[in-house]
């Protein structure tokens, strides 16, 4: 049996939207990204490709791209993305984040406790479900070394 090769962790997402503009101004207004990139997509030349970063260089495992398809429309599924988590240092900064998100007209769900970490959620001007997720207190938080066993959530 051989190794796995190594990664350097999560490169970039990539999701789909109907409304470059909209989406542009979400990331940059909303959540404070930046655009570092606007490009067409290189499998499916005219189609725009923007990517946005947590960052003003855009490095790797900070991006957010998204391809710009006006007349579409997703479906929650098999095959399809069901949110994804952005990270914050802890729960004064989740709550800092809750109020930012209301102050700029954004639904936002009360922080929820998930064991692991406590997070807020919204969705995108496409209704593309984002997550922010606190750093702590850790998966080790109800087994002493995670991922060993099979942690039933209705026991804890």
């Amino acid at each position: 049996m051989t190794e796995t090769p190594p990664t350097t962790g999560l490169h970039h997402v990539t999701n789909i939207c109907t409304d470059m503009d909209e989406t542009k101004a979400f990331y940059e207004d909303v959540l404070g990204f930046h655009t570092v990139k606007m490009t067409e997509n290189y499998d499916d030349p005219g189609t725009l490709h923007y990517y946005f970063s947590s960052t003003p260089e855009g490095e790797p495992g900070t991006n957010v791209t998204y391809f710009e398809y006006p007349n579409s429309r997703g479906q929650p599924g098999p095959g399809a993305s069901h949110h994804f988590a952005m990270g914050v240092e802890d729960e004064e900064t989740l709550l800092e984040w809750r109020e930012h998100l209301k102050d700029h007209g954004v639904r936002v769900s009360q922080v929820r406790d998930r064991t692991y970490f406590k997070s807020i959620y919204f969705s995108d001007p496409d209704g593309l479900v984002f997550e922010l997720a606190t750093g702590g207190p850790g998966f080790a938080v109800d087994e002493d070394e995670p991922g060993t066993e099979f942690v039933d959530p209705q026991e804890h």
